[in-house]
């Protein structure tokens, strides 16, 4: 059985939906018969991606004029719902923008939220999220009561992104009875060269095997090689090798890439949370007790220090 209303809240970057919101899309199309996205601003521009991956109409609030999206999406989704449209479900990206508009809609409305999710599921119209605990290795499942709308979060890279070939979706207006008073005044961008790195199909990361922070450079040209993105445990992280937006873990980024390959990473449960979804798991270690082989489908029991430039020097060999 299916759901007759599911929303989900989209965002865009640089002019295109974001991946996590074609992620959430792909789910909620398999869950509901009607799908729509709720947008902070222009949904003309995107009504055509939005529409491919399953939404039907776009409700968009146009042009915030840099406000932050809290106030006035909550707002509009409000304004939307009191007019007549109850969703059953609204799906909301894990990240500050999604609980930041989940955050507020739930005091409007005065209905919980369940933060955290890797799945949902509809039986006989009862709407149950899955949630990971210690580390991820326990799921906890927990069914919603009541007739909605039930707000879920849900971690990046929790769906797969597929297209559903559909037409652009319908725009409709949604009205902002408050836009809220806090406004974006700067954007600083870190300069990225290479796929991101909760989007690359080969993610290479280090840890601190590696043993000290000029050694990261093998990393970084090993990914450079095999066209994927360089990443890194917390440890390194903390340590100031390299900056936030390289840590892939429970605190990090959440990657399922085609190829994972873990230099000098023992494996602790922080970052087996954010990597042991990927297809192939290539670790290298001189410690063969480290619990980073316990998920990998290849092995290597070895120095990183000398692994790593024979890898390097026989990927350059292949020209």
């Amino acid at each position: 059985m299916t759901l007759n209303n599911v929303w989900v809240f989209a965002q865009v970057a640089n002019g295109v939906p974001t991946t996590g919101t074609l992620e959430l899309l792909t789910k909620a199309r398999a869950i509901g018969a009607n799908v729509s996205a709720f947008i902070g601003a222009d949904g003309a521009s995107v009504a055509g991606a939005l529409g491919e991956y399953g939404a039907t109409k776009v409700y968009a609030t146009g042009d915030l004029a840099g406000a932050l999206p809290g106030v006035a999406v909550s707002s509009a989704m409000k304004a939307v719902i009191d007019g007549g449209n109850k969703p059953d479900l609204i799906m909301f990206p894990q990240n500050y923008e999604g609980r930041d508009v989940m955050s507020r809609l739930s005091v409007k409305l005065d209905v919980t939220v369940l933060t955290n999710n890797i799945d949902v599921t509809v039986d006989g119209g009862a709407v149950s999220a899955t949630t990971p605990i210690f580390g991820g290795n326990t799921l906890v499942t927990t069914t919603f009561t009541g007739s909605g709308p039930h707000l879920v979060a849900f971690r990046p890279k929790s769906f797969a992104a597929e297209p559903a070939g559909g037409g652009a979706a319908e725009v409709v207006a949604a009205p902002v009875a408050d836009a809220g008073a806090a406004k974006v005044t700067a954007v600083h961008v870190e300069e990225t060269s290479g796929p991101k790195l909760d989007e690359a199909d080969i993610v290479v990361s280090g840890g601190r095997g590696l043993g000290e922070a000029p050694s990261y450079s093998m990393v970084e040209e090993l990914a450079k090689l095999l066209k994927g993105a360089p990443g890194a445990s917390r440890a390194i992280v903390d340590a100031g090798w390299v900056p936030y937006s390289y840590q892939v873990g429970q605190t990090g980024k959440v990657v399922k890439p085609t190829i994972y390959i873990a230099a000098g990473i023992s494996g602790a449960t922080q970052h087996m949370v954010g990597m042991k979804g990927s297809k192939n798991i290539i670790a290298i270690n001189k410690d063969k007790e480290a619990p980073i082989f316990g998920v990998a489908d290849l092995g290597i029991v070895g120095d990183v220090h000398k692994v790593l430039p024979k890898l390097i020097e026989a990927i350059k060999s292949r020209g």
